[in-house]
């Protein structure tokens, strides 16, 4: 039997009351928890209020906002207790003597919205869709029935759900564990004394370091005279070249003996901020990396903006093999993230809250990445980390004055290629996970498809 929406559950739309952020926040500060109550939106609770509009068993389900085309969450919801509702979401009552919230809760969210929703850039269901959405009713008993059946299968599917999710919960931590053996020497413990003949210690790395950085300083001076048309009469000049500062807070313990450490300001012979230039859809253009292009320690090219391939600040801010970036500006959580640039043989260039940082020879730019990814990185990050209207920052000057460990090159390299290694094979478990968690999704829409049908009772 099929009946309206309307004629199943009461709507309770016009005790809405919705409040802004100034609002809310003016009648929760000072309150302590156990005074507020739930401030519910168009996907469940997105705040804290001082008072309740309901108390009870309702069901809602998003006005505008909601994922009505997207299987993998739910449009509709169930809310238990004391709560206010803002205008984000309509909110339910079904009528006893026909179904339940239950019922209408599963089955709202098998539901195809197609033809019931409009809008383009933010999708609306109005009240006027939502009273004449058909709903497909059973008996009363087998309602009951339907529900259980859905509730013991959805149990299974959950059970597994939730393995699933502790299991990707311990490759985050393992993947923070390889980072961390790597940078502190564990991970290459044994390798380092099968080759303690064959490595060059890291002091006198360093030292070839120190003498390259002052040589690139000079260069890029000498070019700067030849671009004014100049020459300089004598070795004066030279006397500006600022040394490296070598002191500096570090945040890891003892490193292994025939390693150094040393700042990135001495590591590094160009440390800048990308373009704040406005940029475009243009895909003729070229590439920018932005702060959202940085993932779990890799660039991810699948949404991009561009600028003119003639932009002004071009080639000074194109991307080079290897260069480091670092996002400076973004969530607490996240400012930070850092990545290696690989050349695919495209131009590509960065953002204004991003960092590019060129190592000089003998650093390994991915070993730096890990360092700054790891668990010591990101206690240094959050060390140092400026909040500016609900944003971290960490500038160019407090990246340069970072200290790092430095292990020989040969050790650097072979970091390197485990460390990829066995994130790599992480990388595929968590893939893995990710293809089992959208499968289980999928089968809770095929339960509930079936349901409908009476299928599965």
């Amino acid at each position: 039997m099929l009946k309206d929406l309307v004629d199943c559950a009461e709507i309770l739309d016009a005790k809405r009351i919705p409040l802004n952020n100034k609002e809310r926040q003016a009648r929760i500060d000072g309150k302590s928890p156990s005074e507020l109550y739930p401030y519910l939106g168009a996907t469940g609770q997105v705040g804290l209020i001082d008072n309740y509009l309901f108390d009870g068993e309702y069901l809602l389900i998003g006005e505008d906002g909601a994922p009505f085309f997207d299987k993998s969450r739910n449009v509709a919801f169930l809310w238990k207790g004391k709560f206010w509702v803002n205008n984000h979401a309509h909110i339910l009552n079904a009528k006893s003597e026909i179904t339940s919230n239950r019922y209408l809760f599963y089955y709202l969210n098998s539901f195809n919205y197609r033809g019931y929703v409009g809008g383009t850039t933010r999708l609306k269901l109005n009240q006027s869709s939502l009273k004449k959405i058909p709903v497909s009713l059973a008996p009363p008993k087998q309602q009951k029935q339907i529900v259980a059946k859905i509730e013991e299968l959805f149990s299974h599917i959950d059970a597994g759900v939730e393995s699933l999710k502790i299991a990707k919960e311990k490759l985050k931590q393992y993947r923070q564990s390889v980072l961390k053996a790597a940078v502190t020497g564990e991970l290459t413990k044994d390798w380092r004394e099968a080759n303690k003949d064959k490595i060059e210690p890291a002091d006198q790395l360093l030292q070839r370091i120190i003498i390259e950085r002052r040589q690139r300083w000079e260069q890029q001076q000498l070019d700067q005279f030849q671009a004014k048309g100049k020459l300089p009469k004598n070795d004066k000049w030279k006397e500006k070249y600022k040394e490296p500062d070598y002191n500096g807070e570090v945040f890891f313990d003892d490193i292994p003996s025939g390693w150094s450490s040393a700042k990135i300001d001495t590591l590094a012979f160009d440390v800048r901020y990308g373009s704040s230039s406005k940029t475009n859809d243009d895909s003729s253009g070229v590439p920018v990396i932005r702060m959202g292009n940085i993932i779990d320690g890799k660039l991810d090219f699948s949404n991009l903006k561009y600028l003119p391939v003639d932009h002004q600040e071009f080639p000074e801010l194109l991307l080079s093999d290897r260069d480091l970036l670092f996002n400076r500006t973004n969530s607490a959580e996240l400012v930070g993230k850092t990545a290696i640039f690989f050349d695919k043989g495209r131009p590509v260039s960065l953002a204004s809250y991003v960092i590019r940082v060129r190592l000089l020879s003998g650093v390994e730019s991915q070993f730096v990445a890990n360092f700054i990814n790891s668990t010591i990185g990101r206690a240094w990050i959050k060390s140092c980390v400026s909040q500016n209207v609900g944003q971290a920052n960490v500038n160019g000057t407090k990246l340069k004055a970072l200290v790092v460990p430095l292990p020989p090159l040969k050790e650097q390299k072979e970091i390197v290629r485990i460390v990829d290694e066995k994130l790599t094979a992480a990388d595929r478990l968590m893939e893995e996970i990710d293809t089992k968690l959208t499968q289980a999704q999928q089968q809770k829409q095929t339960i509930l498809a079936s349901a409908f049908k009476g299928e599965i009772i």
